[in-house]
């Protein structure tokens, strides 16, 4: 049985937000809920959602939101199986509330998320690659195939060496206060 969230459009969710009638879970990663959300968002990763504790008040909404709602309507079955009662979802997610022109928290100085900095990477080395074996030597389109392979095993997989790497580089690392 598939369950439908209820889809909620930005407007209304802020009239909610504001009124109190409700909380907004947002199912990002941490790295991207890091460099922007929504004003009082509560961070609940879907990587972890079945192991996070949500402490929902009687009589409040639940809306779920992701960044385009992409991920909360692939995921409505796993989202509103932890909520008693009906449950809701952003329309359009960030973006849709973006799209809005409401209010969103961003830090700049915060890194790229983790996906967005492997596609610059794996892009950046794709593309390298290729002028390098048109410029220099043939031999420098294995750096392209070699790129395209770990991609493809990432998606096949679930593991991306890649992601890996870049998060235990010095900009990805938490900051003290």
């Amino acid at each position: 049985m598939t369950t439908v969230l209820t889809p909620l459009s930005p407007r209304d969710v802020a009239a909610r937000l504001q009124a109190g009638r409700a909380v907004l879970v947002d199912i990002r990663e941490p790295d991207e809920f890091a460099r922007e959300h929504l004003p009082g968002a509560v961070s609940t990763p879907l990587s972890a959602f079945e192991r996070a504790r949500l402490a929902i008040e009687p009589g409040r909404d639940v809306i779920f939101m992701c960044r385009s709602g992409a991920r909360t309507g692939a995921h409505c079955d796993r989202l509103a199986a932890r909520i008693d009662g009906p449950a809701y979802v952003l329309e359009g997610g960030l973006d849709g509330w973006k799209a809005a022109e409401l209010p969103a928290e961003v830090d700049r100085k915060a890194p790229l998320e983790l996906m967005r900095q492997v596609q610059i990477a794996a892009g950046g080395l794709a593309v390298l690659g290729a002028l390098l074996a048109w410029l220099v030597h043939p031999g420098f389109i294995a750096l392209s195939g070699f790129v395209g392979a770990g991609l493809l095993f990432a998606g096949v997989s679930g593991f991306c060496g890649m992601a890996r790497l870049l998060a235990v580089m010095p900009w990805n690392r938490p900051r003290t206060a």
